[in-house]
């Protein structure tokens, strides 16, 4: 007899947050590239596009790791950081914005031949 497998709210939220892995660091080029942000409120502005608020220990290792590639920089402000791109991150972002443009691209054509019906 095989037990029944139930997915758990935070099995699911772990499941979301290794989907959003993937992407995070085109999220924080995108966003800082808008408008100079510090870490809290760049969680909540990507949290908000998710649906589920990113937590300090997914976002400043991310920004820290963005930084060491020299694509953001930060101003402290007081306690806050505040960070913008760089010239790198720049075009670090327009490259990014170009590749994510052709994949999807590609893939809403190939959606439509196979006549897949898309949930909204």
């Amino acid at each position: 007899m095989t037990q029944k497998k139930t997915v758990t709210t935070k099995q699911r939220i772990e499941s979301e947050y290794l989907e959003l892995k993937g992407f995070l660091s085109f999220f924080i080029l995108h966003e800082v590239g808008q408008k100079r942000l510090c870490g809290e409120d760049l969680a909540k502005k990507i949290g908000r596009r998710k649906g589920a608020m990113l937590t300090p220990g997914t976002i400043y290792p991310a920004l820290k790791k963005l930084r060491k590639k020299k694509l953001v920089k930060y101003r402290r402000f007081g306690r806050k950081k505040v960070y913008q791109l760089t010239p790198e991150g720049e075009k670090e972002l327009m490259l990014l914005y170009k590749l994510f443009s052709n994949y999807f691209y590609g893939l809403k054509h190939i959606i439509k031949r196979k006549n897949y019906q898309i949930m909204k």
